[in-house]
C-alpha cells in the first residue's frame, strides 16, 4: 500500500494537465485561498448524451455572478475530473489563476470509457473521417459535448475554448478537427500527436522508463467508476537500472501486465486479463496500420479558419515534444491562413502551468517568473481575445514566442523556425573534434570503434532511483557519459562568438556494426566554462556549474527503422550504412567561451529498452540468447546539420 500511495503521488505529477500546480502548499495559499472556487463558483455534474447513446460525465463550474455572460473553457481528460460530487470543489480551475479569477465557465469531462463516463476507452482512439450517423470518435464526442454545453448552460456567450496538457492536450487538438461552430480558440499544450513518436516510443524505440505507466492506459473497464480500477507494477527496489538489467528481455515483463497470448481459456489462465495497451505494443512493434490510424498529425488539414490555435511546448519536455512541434508545423503547412501560434519555453512537461517563481528543469536554472509571465501575458490574452474580444487575427501576440535557453531570454518571431537561419554542417573527426571541414578523399575517412556491451549499457542518468516518468535528464550534466569508453565525444574549441541554434537538427551518421541490429543515440551538449559559479541553490550537491555538460537535445533511432518505420530491416554485419536521426527543434545560444559537443552512443538505459544487437522479428519477444555484445563503428564522414540563426 505504501508503494501504491507513492506511485499515486507521482501520478499526480504525471497528469499535470488536470490543474495548474504550485510548488508548495505555502505558495498556493499565498496566491489564492483554497476556498476561492467554492466561494465564487457554482458546481454542477451532468451526464451528456453522445449520438450513440453513451453518456459522458461532465463537471461544470459557473461563476456565481450572473450579471454577465461568459465563454466556456473546456478540458476533456482521461485523468478524471475529480473531485466527484456537487458539494466537492477543486481548489483551482481553468488554464491559470488569472482566467479563474476574472470569471469563465470552466468545464471538465471524463472522456469515453474513463472514470465516470460510459463506454469503453481506446488509447489514442482513431479518427473516423466520414462517420455514419451513429459512429463516434473523439471529434464527434467533442462536437456533441460543445453542442450540449452552449444550448444548456445559462449565461454563456456562445463561444468555447479548449485546452489541456499532455493527453488532454491531444483532446484539445482533436476539438479543432471537424470543429463545432462555437469553438473559437484551442490551446493544445504538450499534445500527443502520434504514439509511435511521443511518450512510449521514440523513433521505434520503447521508452522502458515509462514501464510503470502502462496500466494507467491499458487496464480494461466498461462501467463508470469514481475509484482507480488499475494498479501499478511494484518494482521492490529503488535502483531502476539494476531492476531492468536483472529482468532481461522485454518478454520477462509480461507478468506485470497479465499478458498471456493463449487462444484457448484454461483453468490456469481463465481469470487473466491482458493489459490491452501492453498487448498492443507487443503485437505491433512496427509503425503499422494500428499506430498510423491513431495518429492525429495527418488530419490537421481539417482545422477550420474559424478556430484560433496556440500550441505550447516545453523545450525540455521528455514526454511530448514531437506532438506540439508537429501540430504547429502541420497546421501552418495545411492551413497557412489560420491564426496559429507557438509558445516554446524552458519547461519540462507541463512546467508552464505551475505557479512557482523559480523556473528550472532538473539542475538547470533559467530564471524567475517565466511561467507566471506566460500565463498572464500570453495564455490569458489569447483566450480573452478570441472568447471575449473581437477575435480578429490582430491579437497583439507574437506568431512564435520562444525562449533562448542559452541566453535565457524570450524572443518573438513572425514565423518558426525564423527566416534568417542558415544550415551549417559539422563533421565528426577521428580525433574527437567537431569540425566544419569534410573529409576530401576516402582515405581520410576513418572508422571510430566502440564496444557496446549489453551487460553494461550506458545509463541515461547517474541518479539511482525509480521514477514514474523521467524528466530532469533532459538538462542533466553529461560528464558521467562523456567519460565512458562506449560513448563517442566530438567537441569544438572554445567558441569565440555566440552561436545560436534555432530549429531542428539532423544527424547524418555513417555507421557499421559486427551484429545485425543496433540503436543510435545522438546528444547535443553545451559545455560550460570552468570558471562558472553555481546559480541554482537546489542543484544536486555533487554537481557544479563549472564545466557543466548541459544536454540541449537528444534522440534515439532504432536502427531497424532507418529506412522505414513500417518495414524494419537488419544491418549487414560490417557494412557501412547511413542512419539519419532528426532531433527536435531547439532555440539555444552556445555563448562565447562555451563549447559545442556531440555524444554518440548505442545504449541509453533504462530510458529505452536494450536492443538485442542481433536482428529479431519482434524485440518484445526476443529471448536471452538473442542479446549479443557487438562492436559498433561511426565513420568520420558522419555529420550534424544545424539550423543557425544569423
Amino acid at each position: 500500500m505504501k508503494y501504491l500511495f507513492k506511485l499515486s503521488i507521482i501520478l499526480l505529477l504525471f497528469i499535470s494537465s488536470c490543474t495548474p500546480k504550485t510548488a508548495t502548499e505555502k505558495e498556493a495559499k499565498a496566491t489564492i485561498k483554497d476556498t476561492y472556487v467554492k466561494d465564487n463558483y457554482n458546481k454542477k455534474e451532468v451526464n451528456i448524451p453522445m449520438r450513440d447513446g453513451n453518456k459522458l460525465h461532465t463537471t461544470i463550474y459557473s461563476p456565481k455572478d450572473t450579471s454577465k455572460v461568459y465563454p466556456i473553457l473546456l478540458q476533456r481528460t482521461p485523468y478524471s475530473c475529480r473531485p466527484y460530487g456537487d458539494d466537492k470543489f477543486r481548489t483551482k480551475i481553468g488554464p491559470n489563476l488569472n482566467l479563474m479569477k476574472e470569471g469563465n465557465i470552466v468545464v471538465y469531462q471524463d472522456v469515453r470509457g474513463r472514470w465516470m463516463s460510459e463506454g469503453v476507452y481506446d488509447n489514442m482512439r482513431a479518427y473516423i473521417p466520414n462517420k455514419t450517423a451513429k459512429q463516434t470518435d473523439e471529434t464527434s464526442d467533442t462536437y456533441d459535448t460543445i453542442d450540449w454545453l452552449v444550448k444548456n448552460i445559462t449565461n454563456n456567450n456562445g463561444k468555447v475554448g479548449t485546452w489541456g496538457i499532455s493527453y488532454p492536450g491531444h483532446y484539445a487538438t482533436i476539438s479543432t478537427i471537424d470543429a463545432h461552430p462555437a469553438l473559437k480558440a484551442a490551446s493544445p499544450q504538450a499534445c500527443i500527436g502520434d504514439f509511435f513518436f511521443d511518450d512510449f516510443h521514440h523513433n521505434g524505440a520503447f521508452l522502458l522508463s515509462y514501464f510503470n505507466a502502462i496500466p494507467l492506459f491499458g487496464t480494461y473497464k466498461d462501467q463508470p467508476t469514481d475509484s482507480a480500477w488499475y494498479s501499478f507494477p511494484e518494482m521492490k527496489t529503488q535502483d531502476q537500472y539494476q531492476f531492468f538489467l536483472d529482468k532481461g528481455p522485454l518478454k520477462n515483463l509480461n507478468e506485470y501486465f497479465q499478458y498471456d497470448k493463449l487462444d484457448v481459456a484454461t483453468a490456469e489462465n481463465k481469470d487473466r486479463i491482458d493489459d490491452f495497451f501492453w498487448k498492443e505494443m507487443v503485437e505491433h512493434p512496427n509503425y503499422d496500420s494500428i499506430w498510423q490510424s491513431k495518429g492525429i498529425i495527418q488530419h490537421l488539414n481539417k482545422v477550420p479558419s474559424t478556430v484560433a490555435t496556440m500550441i505550447v511546448a516545453g523545450e525540455f519536455d521528455a514526454e511530448d515534444l514531437y506532438g506540439p512541434l508537429e501540430t504547429y508545423k502541420n497546421i501552418e503547412k495545411h492551413q497557412p491562413n489560420n491564426y496559429n501560434t507557438l509558445v516554446f519555453g524552458p519547461w519540462d512537461h507541463g512546467g508552464w502551468a505551475r505557479n512557482k517563481v523559480q523556473n528550472k528543469v532538473g539542475n538547470y536554472y533559467f530564471g524567475d517568473s517565466i511561467s507566471l509571465k506566460f500565463q498572464k501575458e500570453i495564455e490569458t490574452k489569447f483566450f480573452n481575445h478570441f472568447l471575449k474580444g473581437d477575435g480578429s487575427k490582430n491579437s497583439g501576440l507574437p506568431e512564435a514566442y520562444v525562449f533562448d535557453t542559452g541566453k535565457k531570454e524570450w524572443k518573438s518571431y513572425d514565423v518558426w523556425p525564423p527566416e534568417n537561419t542558415k544550415k551549417e554542417v559539422f563533421f565528426l573527426s577521428e580525433n574527437q573534434k567537431l569540425i566544419i571541414v569534410p573529409p576530401v578523399h576516402k582515405k581520410y575517412i576513418k572508422p571510430i570503434n566502440f564496444v557496446s556491451d549489453i551487460k553494461h549499457p550506458v545509463p541515461y542518468s547517474e541518479d539511482i532511483k525509480t521514477i514514474f516518468t523521467p524528466r530532469k535528464y533532459m538538462t542533466d550534466d553529461q560528464r558521467f557519459a562523456a567519460r565512458r569508453p562506449d560513448v563517442l565525444v566530438f567537441q569544438t574549441e572554445e567558441l569565440t562568438e555566440d552561436f545560436t541554434l534555432s530549429g531542428d537538427i539532423l544527424a547524418k551518421l555513417n555507421v557499421a556494426t559486427t551484429g545485425s541490429a543496433a540503436d543510435w543515440i545522438v546528444k547535443v551538449i553545451d559545455v560550460h566554462p570552468a570558471d562558472l559559479k553555481n546559480d541554482n541553490k537546489e542543484m544536486q550537491s555533487h554537481l557544479k556549474l563549472s564545466n557543466y555538460h548541459m544536454m540541449v537535445r537528444s534522440e534515439v533511432m532504432r536502427g531497424r527503422f532507418r529506412n522505414s518505420f513500417a518495414k524494419p530491416e537488419p544491418f549487414t554485419p560490417n557494412k557501412k550504412t547511413a542512419v539519419n536521426i532528426k532531433l527536435q527543434d531547439v532555440f539555444h545560444t552556445f555563448k562565447k567561451g562555451h563549447k559545442l559537443q556531440i555524444q554518440v552512443q548505442s545504449t541509453w538505459f533504462p530510458l529505452i529498452d536494450l536492443n538485442p544487437q542481433t536482428y529479431v522479428h519482434n524485440i518484445y519477444k526476443a529471448t536471452e540468447k538473442d542479446f549479443k555484445t557487438q562492436t559498433h563503428t561511426v565513420f568520420s564522414d558522419s555529420s550534424i546539420e544545424f539550423s543557425v540563426l544569423k
